[in-house]
């Protein structure tokens, strides 16, 4: 097995079958994990049915809502793949990302990547913003601005075992990202918006205030005093200015 997608999903009836669907249609050998998080509509059902009709679909169940990085921890856990790529919900994939990306990772021996992503409305027929990564992004660059999106990420799966997401009240796949850089690894970046990412109504980062408050607490999570701390946060205060407006 090639590559294991990650998909965790909490009353998401509304887009999970696109998102699936848009797994599928990689040319690449993978199997597609769903781990409903303590879902209340039809996402287990609509899941169901993707497993009974798709023998690469399996869908995995957390006993009640512990939340995403729970979630996408026990996909990691549960993976047969070299690589993990992980997928919410409520985004899609282009085709022809995960064969760019691990055509990428096994030609330079890398271990780490990500891609550009197009910013969609909420009903996914307006789309509204490319939002581009450079080719290479180290340590130093991401605790600038967090521009790896979590839903473009292919990643060795040794090295996302080594590093399970933690703190849902923070952004759990910044400092996932961070601690991974932090070792010296790069994550290469495949400037083509191959995610479509959907502008969801009640998403963590919509709320600003909130996504930026828990931005600084990434920072001191990450052992950063106060002054290290307020230097990295205007650093993204400025840099989340330029890329949204």
């Amino acid at each position: 097995m090639i590559c294991s997608v990650i998909i965790p999903a909490y009353n998401a009836e509304k887009y999970l079958e696109e998102s699936v669907c848009s797994a599928l249609r990689q040319k690449v050998e993978c199997e597609i994990l769903i781990i409903d998080d303590g879902s209340s509509d039809s996402t287990r059902l609509i899941a169901k049915r993707l497993e009974k009709e798709n023998a690469s679909v399996r869908l995995l169940i957390n006993k009640g809502k512990k939340g995403v990085a729970s979630a996408r921890n026990l996909g990691v856990k549960e993976a047969r793949g070299k690589y993990i790529a992980f997928l919410d919900a409520d985004d899609w994939w282009a085709e022809g990302k995960l064969e760019r990306q691990i055509g990428l990772l096994e030609s330079t021996g890398g271990r780490f990547s990500c891609t550009a992503r197009e910013l969609v409305s909420a009903d996914g027929r307006n789309f509204l913003k490319v939002v581009g990564v450079k080719q290479k992004i180290t340590y130093e660059m991401l605790l600038k601005t967090n521009s790896i999106a979590c839903s473009s990420v292919v990643l060795d799966a040794e090295i996302a075992r080594a590093h399970p997401m933690v703190r849902d009240d923070l952004h759990e796949d910044y400092i996932m990202w961070l601690e991974i850089l932090k070792e010296g690894h790069v994550c290469m970046g495949v400037n083509e918006p191959y995610l479509k990412s959907r502008m969801s109504e009640g998403g963590k980062s919509r709320d600003k205030r909130k996504s930026a408050a828990m931005t600084f607490g990434v920072y001191r999570y990450m052992g950063m005093g106060l002054l290290k701390s307020c230097y990295y946060f205007i650093c993204y205060a400025v840099n989340g200015f330029l890329k949204y407006r």
